[in-house]
């Protein structure tokens, strides 16, 4: 294989819509949700697809999915890893460039999120958000990246960050943390590997309707955490139905973009920190205040699906009507 440091860059039309067809492609945190889809609309765009993540059993399900949509044995593949243990991540990596003889795009999409006031969580809850997060999105690039500089095509490596990591979010702090620190990776890799032909993007999603309320995991007052975030998720004025994102994604790799954020809130919302930072805290603050307050008992977080048997009365009926089409995404994209 040609060496990095001697492999000619080429020159190209920035934001030119370029072919994916035929390229080896690997999506972490591709088992369910966001992730899924992305593999999903890489194999209609032509590629070579691996699925990575933690759980056999979603895997299994997943290359079902990929499979029903028109991919085969030599299209679609699984890998078990986990993306917060750097040797993992390295075998995964090494294993798609033998099996395929190139490694050519990677999205680092693997994370978690929590759900609660600062009163009820502690600093686990952080440090399980920043290796999950932002230590699966570095280990992911850093193993992927001198074969990315190899690529016949020019290397391309997606990292997945969120409206919560241009602006904190409340009662979301462990996750905006770790999301900020991807924004800043993924804005630094852009600028060190342009000389190497690869193009870094950031990817800035807004809420979603992937289902992922039913893995996401919430402390404090549970009910009522559960009940306004899955809520807000399956808004469709506030959410971005997911199979679009997963487009529109795909389609900032085949534009080399270096940035993009998705959904009219998340584009509002990142343009109004930029311009007021503090009038945006400060509405920030108020917006704390309509939220469920105290520690509700604090002891850690529970995952969603856990949460949602336990929900009924005025909460449930509020969480029904709100989500209604997020509780369809996730029975649709494997978060069941």
């Amino acid at each position: 294989m040609p060496n990095p440091s001697t492999t000619p860059v080429r020159r190209r039309t920035p934001f030119a819509a370029e072919s994916v067809a035929g390229l080896s492609a690997v999506v972490t945190g591709g088992s369910r949700g966001l992730g899924l889809l992305i593999g999903a609309e890489l194999l209609r765009q032509g590629c070579e697809v691996t699925l990575a993540a933690r759980d056999a059993g979603e895997l299994a399900r997943a290359e079902t999915f990929l499979r029903a949509r028109g991919g085969d044995g030599d299209t679609v593949h699984t890998a078990v890893c986990d993306v917060r243990e750097g040797d993992q991540v390295e075998a995964l990596i090494s294993s798609v460039a033998r099996t395929h003889g190139s490694v050519d795009i990677v999205v680092a999409n693997a994370g978690v999120i929590q759900v609660a006031p600062t009163a009820a969580i502690g600093a686990e809850e952080y440090e399980d958000a920043m290796r999950t997060i932002f230590d699966g999105a570095l280990l992911t690039s850093l193993a992927a990246l001198p074969y990315l500089r190899r690529s016949p095509a020019g290397g391309r490596l997606a990292l997945i960050g969120s409206i919560g990591g241009l602006l904190a979010v409340p009662h979301l702090l462990p996750y905006s943390c770790a999301k900020y620190a991807v924004a800043a990776l993924a804005e630094g890799l852009h600028a060190e590997e342009a000389a190497h032909g690869v193009t870094v993007t950031a990817v800035h999603p807004g809420l979603m309707r992937t289902g992922s309320h039913l893995h996401a995991e919430f402390g404090g007052d549970r009910a009522a955490e559960f009940a306004w975030f899955s809520a807000l998720a399956g808004t469709p004025l506030l959410s971005m139905d997911a199979e679009r994102a997963a487009s529109r994604i795909v389609g900032a790799l085949r534009r080399r973009r270096p940035r993009v954020v998705l959904t009219p809130a998340g584009k509002a919302a990142d343009a109004l920190h930029g311009i007021a930072p503090v009038t945006t805290t400060r509405l920030s603050g108020l917006a704390a205040r309509l939220l469920p307050g105290g520690d509700g008992g604090a002891g850690g977080v529970t995952p969603g699906h856990d949460v949602r048997v336990h929900t009924g009365g005025v909460v449930g009926r509020l969480r029904g009507w709100g989500s209604a089409l997020n509780d369809r995404a996730a029975a649709r994209f494997n978060q069941l």
